[in-house]
């Protein structure tokens, strides 16, 4: 997600306050909330319900001290199938994301909501360090060591706690789920399924949209002007790693909750500026673009995007590079070891487009040739981008109901 939807906060929270002397905008932020009268800010789980579907929320905690928070759709209020059989599927999202990136489309083209209609048990993740995920069972977000993390301890850790609660709390005896994810929920299952290959049998079919793995075609701009700095062990990464990209701060949180409300009166500047940002060849639903500035970025760790910009320079597809030292340390060798992908015997949808800057069509080869269990689609459409795959205006069509008959088909041979 594009953390330029930042711009559409500060200029909502701009216009609340433009009627007023400088000195009196400065009272905002000395001392906000009796100036001030904001709504609080809703969940996944109130986005859910206020569409008519039962939402619940749960907690795990991963094996490394992570209090993981996800949302849940145990079943449709308009098929009432609370007691049929409901195979679990997992949604995950993409960098800078959270649960709330699903919640887009609404209740007609949303895949969680449509795979709950199709007589699924949706659960939707979050990884460690986002909006929801921001407590350890010892460390305080305001220590680096809560920090040190990349996308591999997201799928090595958080990922297999979500797939472990979801089966046992499901409570029909299931042993395997569906997987779907998203760009950075791609990158995590190919960690998780390739470290730890025992999770293959819990899987039945997982869908890849925008698959990212192998990142040396990559065409993206801002990835490819810093990942020379960014994507080696220097002085440059030393100074980014170990914190929160885009530090969390109550107030501008809730500001740009209020402003880009859909019953605030900044509601049609968030989706404007939104839109410009996006550009008018964007595919994007655009009804979805003021939830997406009322709710991104949802945070992460700095290290999250070295990794992915080790990637780019290394042209591997390996595990996070802590320095000749600390590698012979951690790995035994002085460079880090690849992630074993044709361990990933678990059937493997790979979704992927041409005018994708992120996850070009040469990386998904390179990374296909090496799935035992692959099956690929690409996208005919040749404006089709990498956020197209959760937010394009038609993604019912092309993504979400070929996933679902592709799931359909598995659960009905099973």
């Amino acid at each position: 997600m594009k953390t330029y939807f930042w711009l559409a906060v500060l200029i909502a929270a701009t216009a609340v306050v433009s009627c007023q002397p400088t000195a009196d905008i400065l009272k905002y932020f000395q001392n906000p909330e009796p100036q001030l009268t904001l709504r609080p800010k809703i969940t996944t789980a109130d986005r859910i319900a206020q569409h008519g579907y039962p939402a619940e929320k749960h907690e795990v905690t991963t094996e490394d001290g992570y209090i993981i928070t996800y949302f849940r759709i145990p079943y449709s209020h308009k098929l009432q199938n609370q007691n049929a059989y409901r195979p679990i599927v997992l949604i995950q999202h993409g960098l800078f994301s959270s649960s709330d990136g699903w919640m887009l489309n609404g209740p007609d083209d949303g895949i969680g909501f449509m795979l709950a209609d199709a007589g699924y048990d949706v659960w939707f993740g979050n990884a460690r360090g986002n909006t929801y995920n921001r407590r350890h069972v010892s460390r305080s977000t305001n220590h680096p060591y809560f920090w040190r993390f990349s996308w591999h301890e997201i799928g090595h850790y958080d990922i297999a706690a979500m797939i472990d609660y979801a089966l046992a709390t499901n409570g029909q005896g299931q042993k395997a789920i569906h997987y779907i994810g998203h760009s950075q929920g791609t990158t995590v299952f190919f960690a998780l399924m390739s470290s730890r290959p025992e999770y293959n049998e819990k899987i039945k079919t997982a869908h890849m949209l925008a698959p990212v793995a192998f990142m040396s075609n990559m065409s993206d701009k801002l990835v490819r002007t810093l990942a020379p700095y960014l994507g080696h062990h220097n002085a440059y990464s030393a100074f980014f790693n170990d914190q929160e990209f885009i530090p969390f701060n109550e107030l501008f949180t809730k500001l740009g909750y209020n402003a880009c409300a859909p019953h605030s009166k900044t509601y049609q500047l968030c989706n404007s500026i939104a839109y410009m940002v996006e550009g008018p060849e964007s595919n994007t639903n655009r009804t979805g673009l003021a939830i997406l500035a009322e709710t991104h970025p949802a945070g992460c760790s700095t290290n999250q995007i070295c990794h992915y910009m080790q990637e780019q320079q290394s042209g591997c597809f390996c595990l996070y590079d802590y320095g000749r030292t600390k590698n012979l340390q951690m790995y035994g060798q002085a460079t880090p070891p690849d992630y074993p992908v044709e361990r990933i015997t678990s059937e493997v949808h790979l979704w992927y487009s041409d005018n994708d800057t992120m996850a070009a069509v040469e990386d998904v080869e390179r990374l296909a040739e090496k799935l035992p269990n692959r099956v690929m689609h690409h996208m005919e459409d040749p404006t089709w981008a990498h956020g197209d795959f959760s937010s394009h205006m038609e993604v019912k069509k092309y993504i979400n109901e070929p996933i679902i008959e592709i799931m359909n088909n598995y659960e009905k041979v099973m």
